[in-house]
């Protein structure tokens, strides 16, 4: 009998594979890579001052970070068929090493920013690295908990990232952002070196140039387009921001097409025929917009009506941040217990709460509120991020595992900038009818006021969206993996010999 067989057929079940090593290896690289992309958003004013720019030329250092990585995370898919987790994983965290090291010494801005450049190719391919080769390791009913350690990790990194860039700022110089992260990079890449071991099968899929190209176009165009529409001076019918918005739609639809018609498509669009991966991808781009939102319009709402400084805005926020990050591990392993219902449904009705609660702020909201409505968010995000994830994942059969990882962390930077530029376009528009409409627009009690009329107006929006989650939560269902039912199936069929 083929016990044996079904026993090890996931890595963790093997007495000779050593999972704990392998965990530890991609979790250094995932910390530090991902701590960097929220280490060097409170030196931008710096960098203004230190090479001579203006605050549109900075930002490049956060809108080509977020393209870099909506143009490599979905080619993520090829890749880990390509080549194997241990030159994967050494290759991406070199360089992003190196790119660590040319921005620590970066004699000029436009050095600078090919430093950064060279940091997002390894993040973007280090995540699906991670998810791939957790997915491969450990069984279903174990990955709740190793997911939430995964995501204590994706949300403790950037929670912690301003306050340390703060200290090592002030104290130290903004070339430390870079200095500090080099040796545990270097740690990260012996490390894994020594232990780790490699995962899943290389299947060297044939090279489509034309996929390639139109995901570049596609993933890129509208990532660019709606990030400069987030800039908040930018109407979406300007050329910057229309162009690339609809080069990369059209791009997409051919892409699409494209894989359909491929007998080894780049990225397998088919994943979305199992309907829990489906229902997960809503849901993630709800928690994503809900939260990269938040933690752009808070922060100005607090430091404008509530007239709070930023440092004093940044701890208003940290406890909901921390928390997220504490609890996800949490998450996981009540995922593994009790399966996504029980955490989605609850979190999804507390994440509608938060977002009427915040619909109706004024300029004379206790600060308490905003704590407690900021951590109860963070707390929601924690109960659907990660199950949601996990559960879309889980009914896919092994050969899409890279497919379905490369698609959800594709959608990361994508619904990011869509839900940074779409609500901050929408609290701007909203503060210009409003000022439009008074009959004393230079007030300063008027100009707080409309402020406060385009915070309430994003978050009724919000609303919207959080209700179109708490529905979709309803329909969600413990998944199991397409090929195990199967394979269980044909066991069962089995005559007795």
């Amino acid at each position: 009998m083929d016990e044996n067989k079904v026993q090890y057929e996931f890595l963790a079940d093997d007495p000779s594979f050593k999972v704990k090593p392998v965990i530890i290896s991609l979790i250094i690289g995932a910390f530090f890579a991902i701590l960097n992309e929220t280490l060097l958003n409170i030196a931008l004013t710096t960098l203004m001052k230190e090479f001579s720019i203006s605050t549109a030329t900075v930002q490049w250092m956060a809108t080509g970070f977020m393209l870099v990585m909506g143009i490599l995370t979905p080619v993520s898919a090829l890749m880990l068929q390509s080549f194997t987790t241990r030159k994967m994983f050494m290759g991406t965290m070199t360089v992003f090493t190196i790119g660590t090291v040319i921005c620590a010494m970066a004699p000029t801005f436009s050095i600078l920013l090919a430093g950064r450049l060279l940091q997002a190719v390894g993040t973007g391919f280090l995540i699906p690295i991670i998810f791939n080769t957790f997915l491969l390791i450990f069984p279903p009913e174990r990955r709740g908990a190793v997911m939430g350690t995964v995501g204590l990790v994706i949300m403790f990194a950037p929670a912690i990232g301003p306050t340390l860039s703060g200290i090592i700022v002030e104290h130290l110089g903004w070339r430390y952002l870079f200095i500090t992260v080099i040796p545990f990079a270097l740690f990260s890449i012996a490390f894994a070196f020594k232990y780790l071991q490699n995962v899943g099968e290389v299947t060297k899929p044939k090279v489509d140039v034309l996929s390639i190209l139109l995901s570049t176009l596609g993933f890129g165009g509208v990532v660019l387009g709606f990030s400069f529409a987030g800039e908040g001076d930018a109407s979406f019918l300007e050329p910057k921001v229309l162009l690339p918005i609809v080069i990369g739609a059209v791009s997409l639809v051919l892409f699409t097409i494209r894989q359909l018609r491929l007998e080894e498509p780049m990225l397998d669009v088919r994943v979305f025929k199992y309907p829990m991966f489906t229902l997960a991808v809503v849901l993630f781009i709800i928690i994503i917009m809900s939260m990269f939102s938040s933690e752009i319009i808070l922060p100005m709402y607090m430091q404008g009506p509530l007239a709070l400084s930023a440092a004093t805005a940044g701890l208003v926020l940290l406890p909901g941040s921390l928390l997220n990050g504490l609890m996800s591990p949490v998450m996981g392993k009540l995922f593994d217990k009790f399966g996504p219902r029980k955490l989605m449904i609850p979190a999804t009705f507390l994440l509608t709460g938060v977002m009427f609660v915040l619909s109706r702020v004024g300029i004379d909201t206790p600060i308490w509120v905003i704590i407690a409505c900021y951590i109860v968010l963070m707390l929601s995000v924690a109960a659907i991020m990660m199950p949601a994830q996990t559960n879309g994942l889980n009914q896919l059969p092994k050969r899409l595992y890279p497919h379905g990882t490369a698609i959800m962390n594709t959608l990361q930077p994508v619904s990011g900038a869509i839900g940074v530029s779409v609500f901050i376009s929408i609290m701007t528009g909203r503060r210009q009818s409003y000022l439009e409409s008074s009959a004393t627009p230079t007030d300063p009690e008027t100009i707080t006021q409309s402020f406060v009329a385009g915070v309430e107006l994003v978050y009724l929006i919000a609303l919207g969206f959080a209700i179109v989650g708490f529905v979709v939560s309803l329909f969600v269902k413990k998944a199991t993996p397409e090929d195990i039912a199967d394979e269980q199936v044909v066991t069962e069929q089995e005559p007795v010999q």
